[in-house]
């Protein structure tokens, strides 16, 4: 890519050459970015995208880097990071929030409104963008559960809204938007008691502290539920937390979770992620699919 044919095009916009993107992921691994765009604009996501669709260049949208393996190899091209391109709008019982926002902070300005059905998502890492990109959950609660639209930049360019009933959804998955850019979402939520929602989120932080390995880089849980299991009883039946392969270990503290234990490579990751798909399979039958995306090269 000409990096000075990126200024003169994109001078509005801010950026990062030969960004460092374990800085900006939760693993704390990747290597660098050739460009990291750093918009805070709808205008100029929108500019982004088109720019590098015109030049043929690669582009990728990063949120808050909290379900991503970025390869060591780094990335080429456009990496359009949104953590800038936040905020939250609540009108009575309509919260919207721009996509880079954090998912939590939207639940936590929800019950501070004395509003309903979020709270179970309260701790979830990731941005509004990600998590409606991949209905992201917990506690038996999905982002899709209260949502009633989200807008996105599609893959013509244009600003176009989705209500919840026009696509398909399920368990970590979203149908018919993979080449699109999530702008925003809005869920329409229930009136509720105050502190019965600060008593029931806190409770959540609380299970997530007791329960996950929060005191090390990962990107939370690696792999999807099986139908018929969960993955981190396969993975603790298997006998594996604990495994390691290089600076990463599946985390003795839930077996869910694989952490960057001791400077992690991204390799290491990827490569503990196959032989915990291997043994499994080998002990169980079950093919556990990753809930996280790889991005770059692998070897």
């Amino acid at each position: 890519m000409n990096s000075k044919v990126f200024l003169e095009n994109l001078k509005d916009v801010p950026f990062i050459f030969e960004a460092q993107l374990s800085l900006f992921t939760t693993y704390r691994v990747g290597g660098i970015a050739e460009v990291l765009a750093l918009p805070e604009k709808e205008e100029q996501i929108k500019e982004l995208k088109n720019f590098s669709k015109k030049n043929h260049l690669d582009f990728r949208v990063l949120g808050l880097g909290s379900n991503i393996l970025v390869s060591d190899f780094g990335l080429p091209g456009i990496t359009c990071c949104l953590r800038n391109f936040k905020g939250i709008r609540i009108d009575g019982q309509k919260v919207t929030a721009l996509a880079g926002t954090a998912l939590d902070e939207v639940v936590r300005a929800s019950i501070d409104c004395g509003l309903a059905g979020l709270e179970n998502l309260s701790g979830i890492p990731g941005s509004v963008g990600g998590a409606v990109f991949m209905n992201a959950g917990a506690f038996k609660a999905e982002t899709f559960d209260k949502l009633i639209s989200f807008t996105v930049l599609n893959a013509k360019g244009e600003i176009q809204e989705f209500k919840k009933e026009d696509v398909k959804y399920e368990y970590r998955k979203v149908w018919g938007i993979e080449n699109c850019v999530i702008l925003s979402a809005t869920w329409v939520l229930d009136v509720g008691e105050k502190e019965i929602l600060k008593a029931r989120r806190e409770e959540i932080l609380q299970s997530r502290k007791a329960k996950q390995p929060l005191e090390y880089p990962s990107a939370g849980s690696v792999f999807k539920r099986p139908v018929g299991a969960y993955a981190s009883k396969l993975i603790d039946d298997c006998g594996l937390r604990g495994l390691s392969v290089g600076g990463a270990q599946v985390s003795t503290k839930h077996a869910g979770f694989i952490i960057n234990y001791q400077n992690a490579t991204a390799q290491d990751i990827y490569n503990l992620i196959k032989e915990v798909q291997k043994i499994v399979k080998e002990k169980t039958g079950f093919q556990l699919e990753p809930e996280q995306i790889f991005w770059g090269k692998f070897k």
